[in-house]
């Protein structure tokens, strides 16, 4: 009984962590008293309200995989740098290199558009639980369970798109079992307005990427165009700039350390209830797999780069995008390992397992929980390290593979004799590759397919080899030196031309013995096999994970819990806060533009610090954007936040723009999956540091005029 309580004490003291938490807006009602005594200003109703503007009409999911906020009656959107790098790497060349050199529209007409881009604002949100679960019973098979869920949700987002141009989601959350509806508008013309050179937006490039002190001026500048009738609309020259519910204004007031500061965003994904199964799994096989597999890659790209720069530029996002991770998932690893996260997991699951068989009715609904967690994790082993391969060697390796998944719906309609449907799937084959040859360099594709695939062949347990690669062992005696030959000597993937003359008059018998579409219909195959055949396994650990978190909550009923981050819109809020990663090491949470001058390096393209900065710097000609004689640059905060948040607008307390949030640090990479108080941080640029870059580096001044300056 006494290990029992001391247990007990020690989760209580683990699970109660002072600003954790990535809170839904309708749970901003149990927080705000909490909120206000940290330092907020404002009411529930002015962060989130269905019947008049609130914070939540500024703030859009940009893209598909960041946040952005409005910051004018214009529609004007700031987000972060690296958000927008792929649409800056899209406009640039080697004679227009906007990656290199910024872009500035100092006039609307210059604005530039982005096909494909969207921003997505949040209109309402609702709990719908009740409804999802109709029908459901404790009898049903899980998939039964599953398949109900689905047609109840299907029926329900039907419902609430009917009669509007809203689009419908019903997510889950606290591993099923509550339920959301959440109703977004989604604009399409979005215009790119404004970035800094890379040497500033992207300052410390990978050496300093998720490490303090950084002095990254990590933003770029969009804008929301919408139909001239207030709707949203695909590209015109006849649309106008979108009118907002609310922009955010834009302080320069400065911060101070204890400052209040919260965020809202959309965070991608969170595992914060993830048992230590999973965690010790990450450590030793997933995580580090990932990393091999984009070590190669970014080896491969990195001396492609070097050799040429229209390859550098057109490679410089995809880059890019697998570095970030790379790196990440690095600093996980080592982050779970040095903060003992499974043990303290192991604590959790050893009290929540004495709490469930301590009372017979919790041991009937909860007692086989933790054990059937490491039942079904060790199970599913082997399948998720072959998943791992199948995403990060074959689908985001070599790019052919994931480009030839686009002719499925082609090769369907083409077996049945769909004429029509041919026709209609055609023209946008036709785009996509066009846009895809654009940033495709062939001798590079060559040495990341051979190198990658053979990676998956040589690692992944023979008996979850897709059916290639038998073919592969057998043909061609496992030489991927040959099987890469054969390849693109017979591919018509392997130029635009051959794909854009196939596509004039397409053809079954072609696309289907094509070798890359071969190897992609075969790779999807094996992960569609084992998808069914572990399915059951993968069921069985998803209920086990939903009765873990009911148990949870049931078991701490005094505690408000906050689900996982899963795309959908957070807020969180903390304090400007310094912190110490390690012994007789002290960070402040402020950086300036002496940092950067006292990095510089123009033998390391990280380190690059432009003319004109310099010659600011030494002027100190900061405009109104200094404080105290400095030009801050980056500050901390304690705030919750993982990736999907970056890009999301840091706010004072009275809702006022204070900054950016662009990444996290080092020391918490384990953040994710264990929020570590004492050592997370969001790292932020201060918002002043943007203005200046915006008004006095590139004489941008017609956009400042256009934003809510507040001091």
């Amino acid at each position: 009984m006494k290990l029992f309580l001391s247990i007990i004490l020690f989760l209580t003291v683990f699970s109660v962590r002072a600003d954790e938490g990535m809170w839904l807006l309708t749970m901003l009602g149990k927080k705000h008293a909490d909120m206000k005594a940290a330092g907020l200003r404002l009411s529930a109703e002015d962060l989130y309200s269905v019947n008049h503007s609130s914070l939540k009409d500024a703030i859009i999911q940009f893209g598909n995989g960041c946040t952005g906020e409005i910051i004018s009656s214009q529609g004007l959107i700031l987000t972060n740098h690296h958000c927008g790098y792929g649409q800056i790497q899209s406009h640039s060349s080697v004679d227009h290199n906007y990656l290199q050199d910024g872009f500035w529209a100092y006039e609307m007409k210059d604005e530039l558009p982005n096909p494909g881009l969207t921003v997505k604002f949040l209109v309402s949100i609702e709990e719908v639980t009740a409804k999802v679960m109709e029908g459901i019973t404790d009898q049903m098979t899980e998939k039964d369970r599953e398949n109900k869920i689905k047609e109840n949700s299907k029926k329900i987002e039907q419902e609430a798109s009917s009669g509007n141009e809203y689009t419908s989601m019903v997510r889950s959350f606290f591993g099923g079992n509550e339920y959301y509806l959440m109703l977004f508008e989604i604009y399409k013309d979005i215009r790119m307005v404004g970035a800094p050179p890379s040497c500033i937006g992207k300052f410390g490039g990978d050496t300093d990427n998720w490490m303090w002190p950084r002095h990254t001026g990590d933003f770029s500048m969009f804008r929301v165009y919408m139909s001239p009738d207030g709707k949203p609309a695909e590209y015109s020259t006849e649309n106008i700039p979108y009118k907002p519910k609310h922009h955010l204004p834009v302080s320069i007031k400065g911060v101070q350390e204890q400052d209040f500061a919260m965020i809202m965003g959309f965070p991608g994904r969170t595992n914060r209830y993830m048992s230590s199964y999973d965690v010790l799994d990450a450590i030793d096989n997933l995580n580090p797999s990932v990393v091999r597999i984009r070590d190669k890659k970014l080896a491969i790209l990195r001396d492609k780069m070097n050799s040429s720069e229209e390859i550098r530029i057109k490679y410089a996002a995809k880059y890019a995008q697998t570095s970030n991770y790379w790196k990440y998932f690095i600093g996980q690893t080592k982050g779970l390992k040095r903060l003992n996260v499974a043990a303290k997991k192991q604590a959790q699951e050893q009290a929540f397992d004495q709490w469930a068989k301590s009372d017979p009715e919790r041991n009937t609904k909860y007692g086989q929980v933790i054990s059937n967690l490491e039942k079904y994790e060790k199970e599913l082993a082997q399948f998720k390290l072959m998943r791992t391969y199948v995403n990060e060697a074959a689908f985001r390796g070599p790019d052919l593979t994931a480009f030839a998944a686009a002719f499925i719906k082609l090769s369907k309609a083409l077996e049945d004799n769909q004429t029509d449907k041919v026709k209609e799937i055609t023209p946008e084959l036709i785009n996509k590759t066009m846009d895809f040859y654009k940033d495709f360099d062939l001798e590079t594709e060559k040495l990341l397919f051979h190198d990658l695939l053979s990676m998956f062949y040589n690692t992944i347990d023979p008996s979850l080899h897709p059916t290639i690669f038998e073919e592969i062992k057998k043909k061609f005696k496992g030489d991927f030196d040959k099987y890469t030959e054969y390849v693109f000597t017979n591919t018509m993937f392997g130029t635009r031309s051959s794909v854009l003359s196939f596509l004039e008059a397409p053809s079954y018998k072609k696309l289907d013995s094509d070798p890359v579409f071969r190897l992609m219909q075969s790779i999807r195959g094996v992960s569609s096999k084992y998808e069914t055949l572990y399915s059951e396994q993968q069921s069985q650990l998803a209920k086990a994970y939903r009765l873990y978190m009911a148990g949870l909550r049931e078991m701490n009923s005094d505690k408000v819990y906050y689900p996982d981050a899963n795309s959908t819109i957070r807020l969180t809020y903390g304090k400007v806060l310094p912190y110490s990663p390690g012994d007789a090491v002290e960070y402040d949470a402020f950086t300036t533009l002496d940092g950067i001058m006292e990095k510089e390096d123009s033998d390391n393209r990280d380190f690059i610090v432009p003319p004109r900065l310099k010659e600011l710097w030494k002027a100190k000609d900061y405009g109104p954007y200094a404080q105290n004689g400095q030009l801050r640059t980056c500050f901390l905060a304690n705030t919750d936040i993982t990736g999907g948040n970056s890009g999301s607008p840091v706010l004072n307390g009275k809702g006022e723009l204070i900054g950016l949030a662009f990444d996290g640090n080092w020391e918490a990479m384990s953040g994710d999956i264990a929020f570590e108080p004492e050592l997370q941080r969001t790292i932020s640029v201060d918002i002043r540091y943007v203005l200046f870059i915006i008004d006095k580096y590139a004489g941008a001044k017609r956009l400042i005029d256009e934003m809510t300056i507040v001091q």
